[in-house]
């Protein structure tokens, strides 16, 4: 069995142990100590990596999952590693990576603190909590406002800067049912208890900084629904830093190439936005006005076949031209349009005309069957991408589908 060092010494960073136990399971090496300062994915806080001896830690689980217990310290903490394989008896040397366990530590603290400060100020209740790699998550049982959210976050970050102790004690069930616990905790027996400075206590097994101006900020970078309630994304600390960080570039590189202050940058936005729908309207009618001309041209030359008249063209199109011209084509009575892009893969449009009994989305279907790709369309009007083959190879295979077709 594990006595779990971070339960009192989350600070810890090195650490003596005795291997009590190596195994193997599903291909990868895992060892048992005695004592361990790594700790293992729970509660919605990662796992811890470094050095075993020689060895790396690339994982690190708990058999007996005792997130908020303190009779866990006592249950199995187990440690995936890679490299030399130590022995049973072999005492080790363990080395904790602190970066990565500093970071968990901010956000883990953070979110007791942002979630009591939503609890305390608009009875909002944390359903559950997720620290991933690049920001952190808790989801909120209850919808908030923006202005609420605002309250919270200047809050939670006054518990910060007041630089509160973060205490950690353990108590009995009976105890714990005494005292004003942020929620009631999922395991019973001895539990152990986060206190930030009076701000949250709660029943917690992650590992936490020793004081709340640790944490550095906490800053809310996005929220939106979820499951009936609200889903808000916040960093702490360090991460906040790189977000400001890029954030900074990005609205320095709009103002460089709008030429426009930092305040002025989302109104040019929609200004810009405004304007590019409008040229694409403009360039959709002129397409269309140039379709016209050309479908003229093309359907001029057109070739009489058993199934009507039959254009098939390469032209040097993109897919709403080579649509704009075989709608054109087809607003005449008797005649198909095949029409295949010059680009590789080849795009295709397919279309007929009301009065021509040929299935358009039939003959994509068997063209992308040959060459590959995708598409869909109806009876009528058929567009498809990605095929693999030359425009004048897919236009014979079209030809053929056609021939066989006819009666």
């Amino acid at each position: 069995m594990t006595d779990r060092l971070y339960y009192t010494e989350p600070g810890l960073r090195e650490f003596d142990a005795t291997v009590v136990a190596v195994d193997l399971r599903d291909g990868r090496t895992v060892v048992r100590l005695d004592r361990s300062a790594f700790y293992p994915t729970s509660g919605g806080q990662p796992f811890d990596i470094r050095t075993l001896g020689t060895a790396r830690v690339v994982d690190v689980f708990d058999d007996a999952d005792g997130a908020e217990s303190a009779e866990s310290r006592v249950s199995n903490v187990m440690h995936v590693v890679e490299g030399d394989e130590p022995r049973v008896g072999q005492q080790v040397h363990g080395t904790i990576d602190w970066s990565r366990r500093f970071d968990h530590m901010q956000q883990h603290t953070g979110q007791h603190v942002l979630s009591a400060a939503f609890d305390t100020f608009f009875d909002a209740r944390t359903a559950s909590f997720h620290l991933g790699a690049e920001s952190a998550t808790i989801d909120l049982e209850r919808e908030m406002t923006p202005a609420q959210i605002a309250v919270a976050e200047h809050e939670a970050n006054r518990i910060v800067w007041e630089d509160r102790v973060v205490a950690i004690r353990f108590v009995s069930q009976e105890e714990a049912a005494q005292l004003p616990l942020r929620k009631p905790p999922k395991k019973g027996g001895t539990l152990r208890l986060i206190d930030v400075g009076g701000f949250d206590l709660s029943a917690c097994g992650g590992t936490h900084v020793a004081r709340s101006g640790e944490i550095g900020l906490i800053a809310i970078g996005s929220w939106e629904r979820f499951k009936g309630g609200q889903r808000i994304e916040f960093l702490c600390g360090g991460r906040a830093l790189r977000r400001f960080g890029t954030l900074r570039d990005a609205m320095a590189e709009a103002v460089r190439v709008m030429s426009v202050p930092p305040a002025d940058v989302p109104e040019s936005i929609e200004r810009l936005q405004s304007d590019i729908k409008e040229q694409h309207r403009e360039l959709m009618a002129r397409q269309n006005e140039l379709a016209r001309y050309r479908a003229d041209e093309l359907a001029a030359a057109a070739e009489e076949t058993p199934r009507g008249r039959l254009v098939m063209k390469v032209i040097d199109a993109d897919a709403n031209g080579l649509k704009a011209l075989a709608s054109a084509l087809t607003g005449r009575p008797g005649l198909t349009a095949i029409l295949v892009s010059t680009t590789t893969p080849a795009l295709v449009v397919i279309a007929r005309s009301q009065d021509v009994d040929v299935r358009a989305n039939d003959i994509l279907s068997a063209l992308t069957t040959t060459f590959g790709g995708k598409g869909g369309g109806k009876p009528d009007l058929a567009q498809g991408g990605g095929l693999n083959g030359a425009p004048e190879e897919i236009l014979s295979a079209v030809r053929r589908l056609i021939e066989r077709s006819v009666p």
